[in-house]
């Protein structure tokens, strides 16, 4: 590898950051766009025959799929991270997004193809889950491979702050085509945002292809460490951190699309409030991620990864219960005021978390590791909350749901716990900790 003169290595360090957050960004604006789009909208386009509450399970139910896909993104782009490296992965899975989401957002509706119609938004959904499976680890080990190994926990957390910004403009977006587009939203209005999604898969190429490979992944090439299969070889040696770390997501990723997707159905349906004001309170929850995340982040180089995340499970234990009883009130500024700050409990988390997990594996198999314990967590957690969230208010009542949150809190503070906290160990120097 040929060596960086300090100027050039820093400017590299923000390059890499900023296609981190960028990338990242664009990634999950469409595939939060989805999730919105499946609150609001879907259900009378795609499944105009149902009832108000079966179509929100199928709508709910197409989400799901993109989750379960995604633990098969990061087993695909997981082995060619490994092999070739993250920046060519990272364009891949760039370009995979875009295009599955410009063609959702050129779909006919079931009135006009029939059940053509749902089973192409399924295939797109899985398309989409597929690249932003691959996506996370890559974006994650391009900032924190890069930056000072001092201040791993803030460098990692910089690809999170891309899920907020993602948030803020798909369900931004969302929130002004409703607002103005009126009866014509469900025509063509929610289209809109689909189809830009290509101009911003442009920007984040460009800046992406500017990034040169992340230095310890350039080390293992040259010491011809490169496994020839990452992905059975990270789940041989290192099952348990696999395991532990899908299992720790459980009280982050499992109330994150509760406080998002659901909570913009349970406010417009069950409290009958406006979608604009479910939407605008989502949209500002997630400006307020905009500082939390790297924050708690940052934090985490100072105090460890583990008390930080650890403290953010048991908040949601103290929560759960009085994120509904303060909804349920239906004051508008009381409804905001909890949407946004029960945000923060997924910052406390979610800051820290993307070093937590890169740091349970060795850099030949990091790509892998991170990416299937990460998003293995999309199957049990993220994807079916809110299916298993709108089944549980129907049949049980809200207050099931918080008992809910409770039990993913407990099951994220136990796998905490278990996980060993290496955030203040040379990660380049152990590349080959854990193996027998």
């Amino acid at each position: 590898m040929t060596e960086l003169t300090t100027s050039e290595h820093r400017a590299q360090v923000r390059k890499a950051a900023t296609a981190s957050v960028v990338g990242t960004a664009i990634e999950w604006y469409d595939f939060f766009l989805y999730n919105t789009a499946a609150a609001v909208v879907f259900a009378e386009v795609f499944f105009p025959k149902s009832t108000p509450y079966a179509g929100t399970l199928a709508a709910f139910a197409t989400n799901f799929v993109g989750f379960a896909a995604r633990p098969v993104g990061a087993a695909i782009f997981g082995h060619w991270g490994d092999r070739i490296g993250r920046k060519a992965t990272l364009i891949v899975t760039l370009l995979l997004m875009g295009v599955a989401s410009a063609l959702i957002g050129v779909l006919p509706g079931t009135d006009s193809i029939g059940v053509a119609a749902p089973v192409i938004l399924v295939v797109l959904r899985v398309v989409q889950g597929i690249a932003v499976g691959g996506e996370w680890s890559g974006s994650v080990l391009l900032s924190m491979e890069w930056g000072d190994q001092r201040r791993r926990g803030l460098m990692a957390s910089w690809p999170q702050v891309g899920v907020p910004i993602g948030l803020i403009l798909g369900t931004g977006a969302m929130s002004l085509l409703a607002a103005t587009a009126g009866d014509a939203f469900k025509d063509w209005g929610w289209r809109v945002p689909f189809l830009a999604s290509l101009l911003l898969v442009a920007v984040g190429l460009w800046v992406r292809l500017k990034v040169l490979e992340t230095p310890m992944f350039a080390r293992v090439v040259e010491r011809g460490d490169v496994a020839r299969l990452p992905v059975f070889e990270v789940l041989r040696r290192h099952p348990k951190e696999v395991v532990l770390s899908a299992l720790l997501r459980v009280s982050e990723q499992m109330p994150f699309y509760l406080f998002t997707t659901f909570a913009i159905t349970y406010v417009t349906q069950h409290l009958h409030l406006s979608r604009t004001i479910a939407l605008t309170a989502v949209t500002c929850a997630a400006v307020v991620e905009l500082a939390a995340i790297p924050f708690f982040g940052h934090l985490s180089d100072r105090v460890g990864r583990r008390l930080i995340y650890a403290t953010g499970a048991a908040l949601l234990a103290v929560v759960a219960f009085p994120y509904f009883l303060l909804l349920n009130t239906g004051i508008v500024a009381v409804v905001f005021a909890t949407i946004i700050i029960t945000q923060l409990q997924h910052s406390m988390e979610y800051g820290p978390q993307a070093s937590l997990i890169a740091e349970s594996f060795p850099t030949s198999l990091r790509y892998g590791g991170a990416g299937l314990g990460y998003q293995l967590a999309s199957i049990v957690a993220g994807g079916p909350a809110p299916l298993i969230a709108t089944w549980l208010l129907h049949d049980y009542g809200w207050q099931a749901i918080a008992i809910f949150m409770i039990v993913g809190a407990v099951v994220g503070f136990a796998a905490t716990l278990a996980l060993p906290d290496r955030s203040k160990i040379d990660i380049a120097e152990h590349a080959a900790y854990g193996r027998k």
